[in-house]
């Protein structure tokens, strides 16, 4: 069961929005949704949780790029979800878009690499996504959320504690 929402700054305090994402297919998308739940380009946080297994916060500012924390990278990387927010930059890895490109025999004349498959099982796929946070553990600093709190929380509650902190638990609690 998945639970997502956007808190969106305001002039007023914080204002919390249920949001569907079945629709979101990748980050630009997600960053889309939120800045527009934000007329007035202020601080917009993406609340995205799995029961139990892991959250995520994603927070836009503006223009600049989503900035994101994962709690779980494993987790999430078995989620639909997740999968929208783990990207090469946020693991640490290459864009693999070259590599296909390198591999591909295009022309009919080239041997295949015997080797190919060997580096797939033994670096690639989800052996190299941690069980652990990833991403901007600072997200939420300036906000009331230190790096040490938020790598404690865990994912039952997270959602809830980080409202809390914010002063936005009754909004969030609204759209739950």
């Amino acid at each position: 069961m998945y639970f997502a929402a956007l808190l969106a700054r305001t002039e007023d305090g914080w204002e919390a929005s249920d949001t569907e994402l079945d629709d979101v297919e990748t980050l630009s998308d997600l960053a889309e949704l939120a800045r527009e739940a934000s007329p007035e380009d202020d601080t917009v946080l993406v609340l995205i949780e799995q029961e139990d297994a892991w959250f995520g916060v994603v927070r836009i500012d503006g223009e600049d790029d989503p900035r994101i924390y994962v709690s779980d990278a494993a987790a999430a990387a078995r989620s639909s979800y997740g999968e929208i927010l783990l990207t090469d930059e946020l693991l640490g890895r290459e864009p693999d878009d070259d590599a296909d490109l390198d591999s591909l025999d295009l022309d009919g004349t080239e041997e295949p690499d015997g080797d190919s498959d060997d580096d797939d099982e033994d670096g690639g796929g989800a052996e190299a996504v941690p069980h652990s946070p990833v991403g901007d553990s600072e997200i939420l600093d300036d906000l009331g959320v230190g790096e040490k709190e938020l790598k404690s929380l865990d994912a039952e509650d997270a959602l809830s504690a980080i409202a809390e902190a914010l002063g936005a638990s009754e909004v969030l609690e609204t759209v739950r």
